[in-house]
């Protein structure tokens, strides 16, 4: 009997131990699209396919409204909110299992002329698994905070004014201790890094101003190259060392017409980076650049250029040697990353409009559009839709994968759906 009970608990033992490494590798979702940007998670078993928001693992309900994203670090789920008069700023944190809130900090703020598909809390949060940094619009002014996961504030830094005719929705970035935003308005432009222990200013770099742009910076890893910063706006693709913000190189973007706006973000994509804008009469130019190594970049560098169908608002998603995307029409496709080549394109049945980037999960491609309706299909050469699922509510904010889970902010609720096995956890 004794050596059954050892046996038996020693079963339970190796369970435990096996569910806690589970816990502690599963991958992060740190920042707007997750780890560097790339929109993309290991996971391979989450639901494809559901009728309306009921059938979620579970649903909450947040203060206010909002097009910010979810990131993710272990047992921690951040999220940015405001009331709809612009009165108040939200940062929530919430149990990624179970939905509940943990902690809710609250700001005063203002209303302020916007985009009306923009909120008041369009920024999304990140993460380095010691603290949150939020970067938060007044309606007159920018705040760069942190808080500990216990949602005590650490430090704020006031970024001074902003100014643009759409609102505010930038995103942070972490890097090697440093918190990296591309403080990019209407007439200024600014790339600014601050201690993310401290919120002391380390450097600060202006680049060339023209209409606010929107897009999340990456880190570029070259072999021989060190670490470079990349930043996208009117003004072209920039690369920084990020330790002393210092510009390595530069390519001018050149457009037929008035300069367009960059909302979504960079990628790097066969040895390219892919970055696309336009406006919101239509126009549209993406660029795929081979990366330069000193000073100006020549145009001899431009791989490929699309005027036609790639989106302004989704970011793209780069898998192998291909590139997915949804346009801002409802139009998903695939192209090839080295040449820009179309290999297939979709019109998604009663797709509507899209602002939210899609991600990817495993081989499966998860974009939900304006009016809550979700779309997955294959990360594949051939067009294969595997599923549809409903929300019930405009999404406008990018989803988060992390741990088995889904996360789906719609402008007041963020929904949940998990694989089985997370569930059970």
């Amino acid at each position: 009997m004794a050596s059954l009970r050892l046996s038996c608990l020693a079963s339970v033992l190796t369970i435990i131990v096996i569910w806690a490494n589970g816990a502690m590798n599963a991958a992060p979702w740190p920042r707007f699209r997750g780890p560097n940007g790339e929109g993309i998670a290991p996971d391979t078993n989450l639901p494809i396919s559901w009728k309306g928001p009921d059938e979620a693992t579970w649903k909450m309900a947040l203060p206010g409204e909002g097009n910010s994203s979810p990131v993710v670090w272990g047992d921690y789920l951040f999220v940015q909110s405001a009331s709809a008069d612009g009165r108040q700023r939200y940062l929530l944190c919430l149990r990624p299992h179970t939905g509940q809130i943990v902690w809710q900090r609250e700001w005063q703020g203002k209303a302020a002329p916007k985009h009306r598909k923009n909120t008041f809390a369009s920024n999304t949060p990140a993460t380095d698994g010691e603290r949150v940094y939020a970067l938060f619009w007044t309606g007159e002014r920018y705040t760069l905070l942190a808080c500990d996961f216990a949602g005590k504030t650490v430090w704020e830094h006031d970024l001074g004014p902003y100014t643009s005719q759409h609102g505010a929705g930038h995103s942070p970035i972490v890097h090697q201790g440093k918190v990296i935003v591309a403080n990019d308005q209407d007439g200024t432009s600014v790339l600014q890094a601050l201690d993310a222990k401290s919120g002391k200013p380390l450097w600060q770099t202006p680049r060339k101003p023209f209409r606010a742009c929107y897009s999340t910076p990456f880190i570029l890893q070259r072999p021989g190259r060190g670490t470079e910063l990349i930043v996208a706006s009117t003004a072209g693709i920039t690369a920084y060392n990020p330790d002393t913000g210092h510009e390595i190189w530069h390519w001018e973007w050149r457009f037929d017409g008035m300069p367009l706006r960059t909302v979504s973000s960079p990628i790097f994509a066969r040895g390219l980076i892919i970055a696309t804008s336009g406006d919101g009469g239509g126009a549209r130019h993406a660029v795929a650049l081979r990366p330069g190594d000193k000073g100006s970049v020549p145009d001899s560098h431009v791989a490929w250029e699309n005027k036609r169908f790639l989106p302004y608002v989704p970011t793209l998603l780069a898998w192998e040697e291909y590139v997915f995307f949804v346009n801002d029409a409802g139009i998903a496709g695939c192209i090839r990353a080295d040449n820009g080549e179309r290999v297939w394109m979709e019109r998604l049945e009663g797709g509507g409009s899209f602002s939210a980037s899609p991600v990817l999960a495993g081989d499966r491609i998860y974009a939900v559009n304006e009016e809550g309706e979700v779309f997955v299909w294959a990360a594949s050469p051939v067009f294969r839709l595997l599923g549809r699922g409903r929300l019930g509510e405009q999404v406008f904010a990018t989803p988060a994968i992390a741990d088995g889970r889904l996360f789906i902010r719609g402008r007041r609720h963020l929904f949940c759906f998990a694989a089985p096995s997370a569930t059970r956890r």
